[in-house]
């Protein structure tokens, strides 16, 4: 059992927000000199590019996580976690069918970026990733627990594309492992604002986009190894494992 500084919400060159310098060893580099020890790929609504960064992670002494962050019918931004391949991919797969059939303005949004491990450019997605799919926040959540996914919503305190900033409120039908909170968030604080949050393990994660923003917001969590299943006891404060926020 030891303590992992974590940052669970990074892009790659996938997601068409992100910048194009977020390749795999500069991600990796990065992660490295801000000391984290566990980290999740989890662009929009695909995990094209996980492997690849998975890769390059074990290169660094990196454990990694396959995610996605999944934008629902009521645009509430969705974290979903792995750590088996074949199982995300499952999942990924029906989120990707679940998107609306629009095309990417590279123009506009920027490109969709799929690589290898030498960064080799092998494919420009065509499909809009910063997309809504048609399922709800409720289908997402019901298909990702059936996926056995470690389950957060975003940003919840960000004013856009949040679950609070959305419906004001965390339905209490929906059983998240955790929330996220924003890389400069007080977690006393958000508490004090929305009380509901109380009721829910609080994980900070930077969402970022750039280079500089990796690990500018992180989580430590006290684990056996870096799994799904550890993850969920610590945020359940289960078999002496834990989390620890700032």
């Amino acid at each position: 059992m030891h303590w992992y500084k974590a940052d669970l919400h990074l892009h790659s060159v996938l997601s068409p927000c992100g910048d194009l310098q977020m390749s795999p060893n500069a991600v990796m580099k990065k992660a490295s000199e801000k000391d984290l020890d566990l980290i999740a790929i989890t662009d929009h609504n695909s995990i094209a590019n996980c492997q690849v960064y998975h890769q390059v992670a074990l290169k660094y002494g990196i454990d990694l996580l396959y995610g996605l962050e999944i934008q629902t019918a009521e645009e509430i931004h969705i974290i979903t976690l792995f750590d088996d391949l074949k199982i995300a991919t499952e999942f990924a797969n029906i989120i990707f069918d679940s998107l609306l059939p629009i095309p990417n303005d590279p123009e506009f949004f920027g490109d969709q970026v799929v690589i290898d491990a030498e960064e080799n450019i092998i494919k420009f997605e065509a499909k809009a990733l910063i997309n809504s799919s048609l399922l709800t926040l409720d289908e997402i959540v019901s298909i990702a627990e059936e996926h056995e996914a470690f389950i957060f919503p975003a940003h919840v305190d960000a004013p856009s594309y949040s679950i609070i900033g959305q419906l004001g409120i965390i339905p209490d039908n929906l059983k998240f492992h955790a929330c996220g909170i924003t890389a400069k968030a007080d977690p006393q604080n958000l508490i004090s604002i929305y009380p509901q949050l109380a009721n829910y393990t609080l994980i900070k994660n930077s969402d970022a986009h750039y280079l500089d923003d990796i690990g500018s917001g992180y989580t430590e969590f006290y684990l056996d190894s870096p799994t799904i299943g550890e993850l969920k006891n610590a945020c359940c404060n289960k078999y002496g494992r834990k989390v620890l926020v700032k």
